[in-house]
């Protein structure tokens, strides 16, 4: 279907064309357009869709008795999940590009100006292209249900509304709650998108269709939201929209260093929706989306959602096996990461058993878990009865007790194999053969931590990052005897959570933090050769980390991470072989953010300041004289190139999986796309000479595993 759109790839499984749209007559002069196409199982305006629909708006044109037209998803709760974001990933043309989203503005364009009443009749996911095509309607109904979400979450994919919704939305709800809503690209649910105007009634399920097409024939009036004197105020006020942008672009800029183009362009488009014709919007948009659509941030961060997705697809299983929605769960250790698990096992719905030994840790936890809800329910973020039962939910012990009727029991004690060991085992004797049990480790085996415990097969890794709630990623590890079955129900229980599985090989490390050790390796011993510590974060700051190494390791703890370096040189040998700086700075009284004091004073009430001694753990100049560029690639090599190794070990099945945890684990920059995403651009055969170049360096030959770590990786060299 390539050359029905001017180039929009063609779908596998494609349909003939008139089979994605049916038009339904209930009575004269209305039309029922109902988004149905019989090769997805949610309507995405893809190239067969958007065909249909040309053909479809060329016939309501032509029809002289049409009075009103309703545009509907096949079921309430399905409208349509927005553009093909297959479609846009498979575009590499500019000229291309600008053909198909003009194909679509002019299909939008005509459905605005039909002579007819036009309602859409929206619910579920409502997204992006979706609402566009709602915007062009005269009115909108949404379903009152939860599952609906409207809004443009395009900046979030690095590009624009480009269907008319730059334009669109603004003149609909103004300037100000445009830009709030496109450069966010937050999803909004129905009640809220209803105060903001973004839609104009509720409706049930049962009515949806039939009050969309009384208001379409005329028989129900509909008030829309009036922007009042706020419209000349502010939105038709030059000097307010001089003074909004302003602020916008400030902030915007202080959010993303200018590293997403996106942002800024749709700020502009925004500013400008009223004082231009939409004829020109139009184009603007689709040079905008041309543009961006085309770049690299584009193309990195629709890997980084395909990802993503792809995740979400693994935790609901397969034909074969579909994983249960768990309703018992017990967490075993109430520290900071165990309390805040429990925490948010109970707020997702999940009876929750937490227990300790310390009565104080378990209050401390259940202080903390109702002063969460609470302040969610404050924000309105939870409804109140929704509130009372997240708190009710959550029960504590000081015994490993009451749990047998548990589905899943998650230990995050201390990170040593005879307590792992001794308390799973306790667990396994109380609970029956179909519970998982889950280890919250972030160094050690699971294999090991299984051994001794029936049915090893339900022994799974489940690595959570601090902070608990904060953090998107888990690690779902699968242990040697570890069932696929159990995979699957741990991935689906993170998703439930709100966070994205990874599944990982029962390596050392695992993948996060092996990843890891080698850069906060290297910082330490840029740091102790010479080089400022100040530069090291600003140079990774500048390159996109969402904080320098050195400030990394005082959130992570000095203690913590020379306990991790120890492990990976175990595990890996002479390449991982931790710094004596990193000992020689740590102290009891000094160990990062947990002690007020690392390579940073965590003391004051403001941002934290290096501290005014480090020069004393300084042993040489040899780094000094390092230039910007070679600081960079000794801290991103030195990942890359462990990287590298774990695709060779297949720790991930796939780079694309890697590269997601990279960004969801250790926030490596979005706009990279990932690790390897990053090294694929640089080409690999130039970092395998930047490699080579930092293990012939002088320097590094009195280094140990100096030149072991930064020698190419086979993998590299073989996809080179």
């Amino acid at each position: 279907m390539t050359e029905l759109l001017n180039g929009f790839p063609k779908p596998a499984n494609c349909p003939e064309p008139g089979e994605c749209i049916r038009v339904e007559r209930p009575e004269d002069g209305l039309a029922i357009v109902v988004l149905d196409p019989p090769h997805r199982s949610l309507a995405v305006l893809d190239a067969p869709l958007l065909y249909d629909l040309d053909k479809v708006v060329q016939e309501l044109e032509n029809d002289s008795s049409l009075k009103a037209v309703v545009f509907s998803g096949r079921n309430p709760t399905q409208f349509a999940a927005g553009a093909d974001i297959d479609g846009i990933s498979g575009i590499t043309d500019k000229s291309e590009a600008h053909r198909v989203v003009s194909f679509v503005h002019d299909i939008f364009s005509r459905i605005e100006s039909l002579k007819a009443t036009t309602v859409a009749a929206v619910g579920g996911a409502v997204p992006g292209g979706a609402y566009e095509l709602s915007l062009s309607c005269d009115y909108i109904i949404a379903l009152n249900d939860p599952k609906t979400r409207i809004g443009l979450p395009e900046t979030q994919l690095g590009i624009i509304p480009g269907w008319g919704g730059s334009h669109r939305l603004p003149k609909r709800v103004g300037i100000p709650s445009a830009l709030d809503a496109i450069l966010s690209g937050r999803l909004y649910n129905a009640k809220t998108a209803m105060k903001r105007g973004m839609v104009d009634r509720l409706a049930h399920a049962d009515q949806l269709v039939s009050i969309a097409s009384d208001v379409a024939m005329g028989r129900m009036k509909v008030r829309k939201k009036e922007r009042g004197i706020y419209k000349y105020l502010v939105d038709r006020n030059p000097l307010a929209r001089l003074v909004i942008g302003y602020q916008v672009r400030k902030m915007i800029m202080a959010k993303t260093k200018g590293r997403y183009p996106a942002h800024p362009l749709a700020i502009d488009l925004v500013l400008n929706s009223m004082g231009a014709n939409s004829h020109k919007m139009s184009e603007s948009e689709s040079e905008a989306v041309a543009d961006l659509a085309t770049g690299d941030v584009c193309k990195s961060l629709v890997s980084i959602f395909f990802a993503s997705e792809a995740a979400k697809k693994y935790a609901r299983g397969t034909k074969e096996f579909e994983p249960r929605k768990l309703e018992h769960a017990a967490e075993i250790g109430a520290g900071v990461m165990g309390g805040a698990i429990a925490s948010v096992l109970a707020e997702k719905g999940l009876n929750t058993r937490l227990i300790d030994l310390s009565r104080d840790a378990l209050d401390a936890s259940e202080i903390e878990h109702q002063q969460t809800i609470l302040k969610k329910m404050k924000r309105r973020r939870l409804k109140p009865h929704l509130a009372d039962a997240a708190i009710d939910r959550l029960r504590t012990s000081t015994k490993i007790d009451g749990i047998r009727n548990a589905q899943i029991v998650i230990e995050a004690v201390a990170e040593r194999l005879d307590i792992k060991q001794q308390v799973l085992q306790q667990v396994a004797a109380q609970v029956d053969d179909k519970c998982i049990i889950a280890t919250n480790t972030s160094s050690l085996s699971v294999s090991k931590i299984a051994e001794g415990i029936p049915n090893p097969e339900r022994v799974v890794g489940m690595h959570f990052f601090n902070p608990v709630r904060k953090m998107p990623l888990v690690e779902v590890i699968r242990g040697e005897h570890t069932s696929e079955e159990t995979v699957i129900e741990t991935a689906a229980l993170a998703a439930r959570m709100g966070k994205t599985p990874v599944i990982v090989k029962d390596v050392a490390g695992f993948l996060v933090n092996r990843l890891l050790g080698p850069y906060l390796d290297e910082a330490m011993r840029l740091f102790v050769n010479g080089v400022s510590p100040s530069r090291i974060d600003k140079l990774m700051l500048k390159f996109g980390m969402p904080m320098g190494p050195l400030r990394l390791l005082d959130e992570v703890g000095l203690d913590i991470a020379m306990h991790a370096s120890e492990s990976l040189e175990q595990a890996y040998g002479v390449r991982m072989t931790p710094c004596p700086g990193i000992s020689a700075l740590a102290s009891d009284q000094r160990l990062g953010i947990k002690t007020k004091r690392g390579f940073y004073d965590h003391s004051g009430k403001g941002k934290p300041q290096l501290c005014d001694d480090l020069a004393n753990f300084q042993t040489s100049d040899d780094c000094k004289g390092l230039s910007d560029s070679d600081i960079v690639d000794r801290l991103i090599l030195s990942m890359a190139n462990e990287a590298a190794r774990c695709m060779e070990e297949n720790v991930t099945a796939t780079q694309q999986e890697l590269d997601l945890a990279t960004v969801f684990g250790m926030g490596f920059a979005p706009f990279h796309g990932g690790l390897l995403r990053w090294a694929e651009k640089e080409t690999h055969s130039e970092i395998i000479k930047r490699l080579e170049k930092i293990a012939a360096a002088e320097d590094i030959l009195n280094r140990a595993g100096g030149i072991e770590k930064f020698t190419p990786s086979a993998w590299f060299v073989e996809y080179s």
